[in-house]
């Protein structure tokens, strides 16, 4: 089973926890202010370091689907 993950821009507030917790899935786009996805399907190895990203992010801008 496959994973997806997608940031919310318009709810990112660039808190940058995502980054943090899981910086090979995301970054911060420092001219926006603004998360990136650096890796939209990540394997099932950094399921869990998303599902943290997914549960820190404080303006709730990460979505984790399983496919």
């Amino acid at each position: 089973m496959g994973l997806k993950v997608t940031v919310d821009l318009q709810a990112c507030q660039g808190y940058a926890c995502c980054m943090m917790t899981a910086p090979t899935v995301f970054d911060l786009d420092e001219s926006v202010g603004k998360a990136v996805v650096l890796l939209p399907e990540p394997g099932e190895d950094l399921r869990e370091l998303v599902e943290k990203s997914v549960r820190g992010c404080p303006s709730k801008a990460i979505a984790l689907e399983s496919r």
